[in-house]
């Protein structure tokens, strides 16, 4: 499996023979970065923000999904669960959904625009989660000190974050080094896509970031 940011919470996952993902597409005229060149056979959406939602930045005639249920398409199986906003007392709450993709055991899981940490049960629905992608920059989502304790319930393999401030983002976010300083990590490298297979997943949960994909289209 390969996966590539192209800032905030989009991302683009991809896997030989299998239907490719991208996750909450955004209006760079909203949040910053460049304008969005991509191509996808899934989009899916975490909630309704110009930030998440920008599903015409995404070519290819993709299945687009925007809430809770469970989907199925070139052998990518899709759970998504509605976190905020479900609850009667939640009728003022922002909804949004995390979704947990299934490619042939190997799971991610991108939690949106969560902003708040899931109860023991939620965890439990999620299932084992190898990779997570995770908001870390606050700003409607889970700032830093939150985010390391879902890390800490989840337990993945490796960890993703994404939805912070970069050079980029105009969006009022804070930096990574919270989230960094939060995880006890003294430093961290970036790399420019994260390439993983089921047997390659360290034992032990990893930090990963990415660099968020200035100059191609995720059109292969």
């Amino acid at each position: 499996m390969e996966i590539n940011w192209f800032g905030h919470s989009c991302f683009r996952l991809s896997e030989r023979g299998m239907a490719s993902v991208v996750t909450d597409p955004y209006d760079s005229r909203a949040i910053g970065y460049e304008p969005l060149k991509l191509k996808a056979d899934i989009v899916t959406v975490s909630h309704d923000s110009p930030g998440h939602n920008f599903i015409s930045a995404v070519k290819g005639d993709p299945r687009i999904i925007t809430g809770p249920g469970e989907y199925e398409m070139g052998e990518v199986f899709i759970t998504g669960i509605q976190t905020d906003g479900a609850g009667k007392k939640s009728t003022e709450e922002k909804k949004n959904t995390l979704y947990v993709f299934d490619y042939y055991g190997l799971t991610v899981a991108h939690m949106g625009d969560l902003t708040r940490v899931p109860t023991q049960a939620e965890v439990e629905d999620l299932g084992p989660v190898n990779i997570l992608l995770v908001p870390v920059g606050a700003g409607g989502s889970l700032n830093a000190a939150k985010a390391s304790e879902l890390v800490s319930l989840l337990e993945p393999n490796i960890v993703i974050p994404m939805h912070f401030a970069t050079d980029a983002s105009t969006a009022d976010l804070e930096p990574l080094s919270k989230f960094i300083k939060e995880m006890g990590l003294a430093a961290y490298e970036t790399i420019p896509t994260l390439k993983v297979t089921k047997t390659s997943l360290p034992q032990e949960t990893r930090v990963f970031v990415l660099e968020f994909d200035r100059n191609r289209n995720g059109s292969s």
